[in-house]
């Protein structure tokens, strides 16, 4: 019995002219970008000088919503300034891009206030997770944790590539579940199935290139860098169906690997 791959794909090669590869949506990718970083940059309200944002580092975990939890202390200018006014933003950037403006990076905003008693045993675990060495200033006394209620969203996916989030769609969605493998998958391909890359891309892109290299995946798809003989350019391949984990990837990529070897 044929797979159900293989039977949505009997009719041979995929035309280059097909509707555009689906992708993530910019809340999607608001939140798995927020999800893989730890440390962001924080602006509050001056109380010393009114009017003017006040920028400073920051770790963060995040509470099962999507909220930012921060440990900071009362003596920190920051907590100052959000005891004065609770309006705040947190800009999250990917740390591993090679050009800092083609980077994916997300400005959330929303107001900042101390969390009640009954949320820190859950907030302190959760933080901790992420920031082990905390553990050595979490029980003194000028401590205390801090929710960031997301009010709106802006996100930014490289060039031209941009839009706000409504704190509606940002809560709602969920992290890629691609999102930790991610780089190791890439790392693989690249290095040991750039002839398969090569295969795909002519198949299901329609786009014959001399030299393939995968720059992102993702559990609907992924994306590669072509070099063809007058340019470099890059598109889209959807998967055939989603990948919801590591095992699932390559089983859907074999799969595609082998129907463009038989479609080629």
């Amino acid at each position: 019995m044929s797979d159900p791959i293989s039977r949505r794909h009997a009719g041979g090669s995929v035309t280059p002219d097909q509707s555009p590869a689906p992708e993530l949506t910019y809340a999607e990718r608001a939140r798995t970008l927020i999800h893989l970083g730890r440390v962001g940059s924080l602006s509050t309200m001056s109380r010393k000088h009114p009017g003017w944002p006040f920028g400073s580092v920051m770790p963060y975990a995040l509470d099962d919503a999507g909220h930012p939890l921060f440990l900071i202390s009362s003596m920190a200018m920051h907590t100052q300034n959000l005891e004065a006014d609770a309006h705040a933003s947190l800009l999250v950037a990917q740390s591993d891009a090679p050009d800092p403006l083609g980077a994916s990076r997300l400005t959330l905003m929303g107001e900042v206030a101390r969390l009640p008693v009954t949320d820190i045993a859950t907030a302190r675990q959760v933080y901790l997770a992420r920031h082990e060495n905390a553990r050595y200033w979490v029980d003194f006394e000028d401590f205390g944790f801090y929710r960031m209620v997301i009010t709106d969203a802006y996100f930014v996916g490289g060039f031209g590539v941009m839009g706000w989030v409504t704190a509606n769609d940002y809560l709602h969605a969920e992290p890629d579940p691609l999102a930790e493998a991610a780089p190791m998958i890439i790392d693989h391909m690249n290095k040991d199935h750039s002839d398969s890359l090569l295969l795909l891309a002519k198949f299901f892109a329609g786009v014959e290139a001399e030299q393939a290299t995968m720059t992102s995946v993702d559990r609907l798809g992924f994306h590669v860098r072509l070099k063809t003989p007058d340019r470099v350019r890059g598109v889209r391949i959807a998967f055939l169906l989603k990948a919801h984990n590591v095992e699932d990837t390559r089983k859907i990529m074999e799969q595609m690997v082998r129907l463009a070897r038989q479609g080629v």
